[in-house]
C-alpha cells in the first residue's frame, strides 16, 4: 500500500476450510509452546515471506531481538527473550550445493552450477539443533542450469553446450528432493519437520522474465483457476518423493509432516504484489512496463493462514 496499491480487499479475506473449525493463530499460545525451541524456515525467499508473516504475528505479543544475518541479509535470525524462543530464515533457494550468478531481477550471467549430491552446509550444519522445521524449495529449478554429482557434469537445463546432455530440470528436482527427504528420513531427529510444497504463482500474459501481470483484485473460485504446467509438475515430484521418504521416516521414529498449500493458495491471485513491488510505479507514467511480482505475497495476505494450520499441528503434536 506504501508503493500505491489502491486496492485493500485481499487483507481482509480469511481462508475457512470445509468440515472443520480451524482457529486464528494466537501468538501467545504459540510462543508458550515454543519456549526454550527453536525453529528454522529453510528455503527460498517464499520461506522469507513466510517468517515476515509469522514475525509480524508475534510481535503482537512481543518484540523480536534480530541476533544474526549472513552478508547479504538472506539468512537471518531473530530471538523472544522472555520465551528464550529462536526463529531463523535460512537462504538455500536450491538445498544443494548451488553456484549462483544473478542480479536483483533474477537476470542470470551464467549457469547455475547446481552439486545435486551435495547438500547444503548452510541447513545441513544447523540441522542437529533445531526443534521445529519448514523446508522448501521450488522455481529455482526451472533456471538455466548445469548439474554435477560426484564433481562431474552430468546434465543440464537449457544450457545449450554440446558436450553436456539436456536431463531437464524434472531430472534434477527429483534427484535434489530424493536426497533431501532421504536425508532427513534417515537422520533419527526428534523434532517436528514440515516439508512444504511449492507455491503456485499467478502471472497471466508471461511470466516474471517477459511481462507476466497479475491484476486481479478478488479470490477466485475453486476450480476457476488450473495449476500451470509447471507448478503441477514440481508438486507431483514434491508428493512422489515425500510419500516414499514418509514411509522411511515413521520406521525410524522421525516426525516428518507434509504442508500442502497449493489449492488453498491458487485461488488467491489478488494476494501478490503485482506492479508496487517498487515504490510508486506509475507515478510519472501510468503506462509504464514495471516488473510485476505475482509469485510473493502481499502481508497481510493469503500466507498468515498457514500459520493457523502450523499453530494447530504443533499444538496438538505438543
Amino acid at each position: 500500500m506504501g508503493n500505491g496499491r489502491p486496492d485493500n480487499g485481499y487483507l481482509y479475506w480469511r481462508w475457512k476450510p470445509r468440515n472443520c473449525e480451524l482457529p486464528q493463530f494466537n501468538g501467545r499460545r504459540f510462543l508458550e509452546l515454543m519456549r526454550n525451541k527453536a525453529w528454522a524456515l529453510i528455503g527460498d525467499s517464499i520461506s522469507r515471506n513466510h517468517v515476515q508473516s509469522l514475525l509480524c504475528m508475534l510481535s503482537t505479543v512481543e518484540q523480536p531481538i534480530h541476533v544474526f544475518h549472513d552478508e547479504e541479509y538472506k539468512s537471518r535470525g531473530w530471538r523472544f527473550p522472555s520465551y528464550n524462543f529462536n526463529i531463523s530464515v535460512i537462504w538455500t533457494p536450491f538445498l544443494v550445493k548451488a553456484a549462483i550468478f544473478e542480479d536483483f531481477n533474477g537476470v542470470s550471467t551464467s549457469p547455475v552450477e547446481l552439486h545435486l549430491d551435495k547438500l547444503d552446509t548452510n541447513w545441513t550444519s544447523l540441522y542437529p539443533n533445531l526443534d521445529y522445521m519448514i523446508i522448501s524449495t521450488g522455481k529455482w529449478f526451472l533456471k538455466t542450469a548445469i548439474y554435477y554429482e560426484n564433481g562431474r557434469a552430468v546434465g543440464c537445463h537449457n544450457c545449450k553446450k554440446e558436450d553436456i546432455s539436456e536431463k531437464g530440470f524434472e531430472f534434477a528436482y527429483r534427484r535434489t528432493l530424493h536426497n533431501v527427504v532421504n536425508f532427513i528420513a534417515k537422520s533419527k531427529h526428534k523434532g517436528l519437520i514440515f516439508f512444504r510444497t511449492s507455491t503456485p504463482d499467478h502471472f497471466e500474459n508471461g511470466e516474471w522474465h517477459n511481462g507476466g501481470t497479475c491484476r486481479r483484485t478478488a479470490p477466485v473460485k475453486e476450480g476457476e483457476i488450473e495449476l500451470k504446467d509447471l507448478n503441477r509438475i514440481l508438486r507431483d515430484i514434491e508428493l512422489s518423493e515425500y510419500e516414499k521418504a514418509s514411509a522411511i521416516a515413521a520406521k525410524n521414529g522421525v516426525n516428518l509432516k507434509l504442508l500442502d498449500f497449493t489449492k488453498l493458495l491458487l485461488t488467491r491471485p489478488d494476494g501478490h504484489p503485482g506492479p508496487y513491488r517498487e515504490f510508486q510505479p506509475f507515478a510519472k507514467d501510468q503506462n509504464a512496463k514495471v516488473q510485476n511480482d505475482c509469485l510473493h505475497w502481499c502481508l497481510p495476505g493469503p500466507i498468515d493462514s498457514w500459520n493457523d494450520v502450523i499453530m494447530e499441528i504443533v499444538a496438538s503434536a505438543s
